[in-house]
C-alpha cells in the first residue's frame, strides 16, 4: 500500500510542476473596481493612440478607481431587435490609455460584448438596464500592461449615466 501512496504523490508532484512552473514568479493579480462617465467634448481624453484612430464610436469614458485613464471605442457589429423586445446588441474593441492603481501608463486593447434593454427601443427609447464584458487581448498590452490579461465589466447605471465596472488584470 505505501508504494501506491508513494506513486500517487510523485506523480501528482508530476503533473502539478509544469502549471506551477508555467505562472510567473512575480505575476500580480488586481481585483479592480470604479467608475466611468463620458468624456464629453474630449476635456481629458484627447483622442486614442495613433494606431487606433478609428476608436472613436462614442465619447471616450474618462476612467477613475483602480483604472485611471481613457477608455476608446470603436463598434463592430449591432443587433438592434426593436420594439416590443426592446433588446439592443453590440459587439466591438477598446483600446485603454492609463494606469492601474497608479502604477506605470501603459495600453491594453479589449474585445467587448454590450447587452442592453430600453423601453421601447434604442431609437427612440430608454435604457432600462446594459452591461457589457471586456476580456482583454492578449499581447495587447505595452508600458504598464505589458503581457497583461484579465476581463473588465461594465454596468449601466442609468439614473446618472455613469458605468461602474469591475474584473481583474494580471500583469507580470
Amino acid at each position: 500500500m505505501r508504494i501506491l501512496q508513494r506513486l500517487g504523490l510523485l506523480a501528482v508532484l508530476f503533473t502539478g510542476l509544469p502549471i506551477a512552473a508555467s505562472a510567473p514568479a512575480s505575476a500580480r493579480s488586481n481585483q479592480i473596481s470604479g467608475v466611468a462617465v463620458f468624456d464629453f467634448g474630449g476635456t481629458t481624453c484627447k483622442g486614442p493612440p495613433a494606431e487606433y484612430a478609428d476608436f472613436v464610436s462614442y465619447p471616450p469614458l474618462l476612467m477613475s478607481g483602480s483604472l485611471d485613464g481613457c477608455w476608446y471605442t470603436r463598434v463592430d457589429t449591432v443587433k438592434d431587435n426593436g420594439a416590443p423586445s426592446g433588446v439592443y446588441l453590440e459587439t466591438g474593441r477598446e483600446v485603454f490609455v492609463g494606469s492601474l492603481d497608479g502604477g506605470a501608463v501603459g495600453v491594453f486593447v479589449t474585445t467587448y460584448r454590450f447587452e442592453s434593454k430600453w423601453d421601447p427601443d434604442v431609437s427612440t427609447g430608454a435604457e432600462l438596464r446594459g452591461r457589457c464584458q471586456h476580456p482583454i487581448v492578449a499581447g495587447s498590452g505595452s508600458g504598464g500592461f505589458i503581457a497583461a490579461i484579465g476581463r473588465v465589466d461594465f454596468k449601466d447605471v442609468v439614473a446618472d449615466g455613469s458605468f461602474v465596472y469591475r474584473g481583474h488584470i494580471s500583469t507580470p
